[in-house]
C-alpha cells in the first residue's frame, strides 16, 4: 500500500478513494496511536473535531466522530470552520486531538483528513507512520479493543468555536481598520461566516462575494485560485483592496484597488516590513520556498531583512520556523504563517494583518506591495522523463549552467522534480517575459533530450 498521509494529511475523491469506512478507521487508529504514545495518560482524551461546507464532509464527519467516541474520546463538533480554526481551538481547549476534513483548495468532489496533536501543530512523521499502520493492521481483520458502558466517548457540539476563534484574531491586530472598504472573497468555503465578521468587528467596511456556500459551491469559479470575480469587484465596489482565501481559509491572497493581484510573495513583503516596525520580526528573519520569486529575495536584501530558503511545501516552512524560531513565513500560493499567533497557515489573520498594515501607514495596497517588483515568472511541465536523474545528468547541469550565465543577476533558474508525477517542472525568471520564455523553452528542451 502507498503512503496514505501526503504532506498536508489523506485526500482523495470523497466515496471512492476517501470513504466512510477509511475515515472511522483512521480516526479509531489515531485514538490507539495517540494512547500508546501516552498523550491520554491520567486523563480522560477530548478531540475537537472541524470541517469545511462540503457535503461529503458531513458524512465524512459522522464517521470521524463515531470512530473516536467507539475508541472512548470525548468529542466537541464545532462544525463548519477554517483549518487554522480548528488548530487554534484544539490549543485552546486543551484538547488531545484535532481533527480538520477539508480538501483545501480542491474541487468539491475531494475531501481530505487532517489530524493535529495538541496545542495545533501537526503531527510528527512518524505517529502519521504509525497511525496508518494501525489502521492497515486492523482494517485486515485483527480487533480492536474497545471500551464499553461509561467507557465510551461522549459527543456534543461545541457552538461556542466561531465566537473563540474570531476573539482570537481581533485580540492579535495592533490596530483598528476604520475607513476601510474591503472585498472578501472567501469560496464558498469554511471561513464564509468567522471572516467576514472578523473584518467588520475590527472597523472595515466589509463587501462579500462567494460567502454562501451550499455544499456543492465550494472552490468553484471563486476564491484565491480564481481571482477575477474579486478583481471586479474591488474595482466595481471602489474598495480599497479584496482578500480572497481558499476553501478551509488557510491562504490569502490579495487584489488592490485597480484590480491587481498581490500574491504571497508580496503580502510576506509587506508583512515583513510591519514587522520589523513593531519589533516583532525575530531575527530580522523571513522564512519561504525556493519557488519565490527572485525579486522577493531582492526586496528583503535592499530593506536589510534576511531570507531562509526551504523546500517546497508550507510544512517545510513551519519546521524551519519551529526549529529556529522565526516569527514569519510563507509560500507564493498565500499560505502565511505567523507563529507568534497561528500553528499553521491562516487567511484570516493573514488579511486582517495586512488591513492593518494599510489603516496604520495610511498607504494603499498597491503601494506598499510595491516595495517588491515581481520578475517574470515561467513554469514549464516536462512529463515522461526519468526525474530522479535531475540532479545527476551532466549534460542537463551544463545546458543549466549555459541559462544562468545568460541570465546573470537579473534572473533564476529551477529545476524541480515531481513529488506525484512523473515529471520534471522547469522555472525561469528573467528581467524580461520573452527571454524567461526563450531560456525555459530551451530548458524544457535539453531536459526531454537528457532525461527522457
Amino acid at each position: 500500500m502507498g503512503r496514505l498521509f501526503g504532506t498536508d494529511g489523506v485526500r482523495g475523491v470523497a466515496n471512492a478513494d476517501l470513504t466512510a469506512e477509511m475515515a472511522l478507521g483512521l480516526s479509531v487508529a489515531a485514538a490507539h496511536v495517540l494512547a500508546e504514545a501516552g498523550t491520554f495518560e491520567g486523563h480522560r482524551p477530548t478531540a475537537v473535531v472541524g470541517r469545511d461546507p462540503r457535503a461529503s464532509g458531513e458524512f465524512l464527519e459522522a464517521a470521524v466522530v463515531a470512530g473516536l467516541a467507539s475508541a472512548g474520546v470525548d468529542v466537541l463538533r464545532v462544525g463548519v470552520l477554517p483549518t487554522p480554526a480548528v488548530a487554534y481551538l484544539t490549543g485552546a481547549l486543551g484538547a488531545d486531538l484535532g481533527v480538520m476534513l477539508s480538501a483545501s483548495h480542491n474541487a468539491m468532489p475531494d475531501n481530505g483528513i487532517k489530524f493535529f496533536a495538541r496545542g495545533g501543530h501537526k503531527l510528527p512523521d512518524d505517529i502519521e507512520d504509525r497511525i496508518e499502520s494501525v489502521y492497515e493492521e486492523h482494517r485486515t481483520g485483527a480487533p480492536w479493543d474497545r471500551p464499553t458502558g461509561a467507557g465510551v466517548g461522549r459527543v456534543r457540539s461545541y457552538e461556542e468555536g466561531a465566537g473563540q476563534y474570531v476573539e482570537h484574531l481581533l485580540s492579535v491586530l495592533p490596530n483598528r481598520l476604520d475607513g476601510l472598504r474591503i472585498v472578501l472573497d472567501e469560496a464558498h468555503g469554511a471561513a464564509s461566516r468567522v471572516s467576514p465578521d472578523a473584518f467588520a468587528r475590527a472597523g472595515a467596511e466589509v463587501i462579500t462575494i462567494g460567502a454562501e456556500p451550499d455544499g456543492l459551491n465550494i472552490n468553484d469559479g471563486c476564491g484565491s485560485t480564481h481571482l477575477g470575480l474579486l478583481k471586479a469587484a474591488v474595482v466595481e465596489h471602489g474598495a480599497d483592496f479584496g482578500i480572497a482565501h481558499d476553501g478551509d481559509a488557510d491562504r490569502c491572497l490579495a487584489v488592490d484597488h485597480t484590480g491587481e493581484e498581490v500574491d504571497g510573495d508580496q503580502i510576506l513583503a509587506v508583512l515583513a516590513l510591519a514587522m520589523r516596525e513593531r519589533s516583532v520580526l525575530r531575527s530580522d528573519t523571513v522564512v519561504a520556498t525556493v519557488m519565490s520569486n527572485l525579486g522577493f529575495k531582492l526586496a528583503l536584501e535592499r530593506e536589510g531583512i534576511r531570507l531562509v530558503q526551504t523546500a517546497v511545501g508550507d510544512r517545510y516552512v513551519l519546521e524551519e520556523m519551529k526549529e529556529h524560531g522565526f516569527a514569519l513565513g510563507g509560500e507564493q500560493s498565500g499560505h502565511v504563517i505567523i507563529l507568534d499567533h497561528a500553528t499553521t497557515g491562516d487567511g484570516t489573520l493573514t488579511g486582517l494583518l495586512l488591513a492593518a498594515r494599510v489603516a496604520q501607514s495610511g498607504r494603499s495596497l498597491r503601494d506598499l506591495a510595491s516595495v517588491m517588483e515581481r520578475l517574470p515568472q515561467v513554469l514549464v511541465n516536462v512529463p515522461d522523463v526519468d526525474k530522479s536523474r535531475v540532479s545527476t545528468s551532466a549534460d542537463l547541469a551544463a545546458a543549466v549552467a549555459e541559462a544562468e550565465r545568460e541570465l546573470g543577476a537579473t534572473g533564476r533558474v529551477l529545476l524541480r522534480p515531481s513529488g506525484t508525477e512523473p515529471l520534471v517542472r522547469v522555472m525561469v525568471e528573467a528581467a524580461d517575459i520573452e527571454q524567461a520564455r526563450s531560456v525555459a523553452g530551451r530548458l524544457a528542451d535539453a531536459v526531454k533530450s537528457a532525461l527522457g
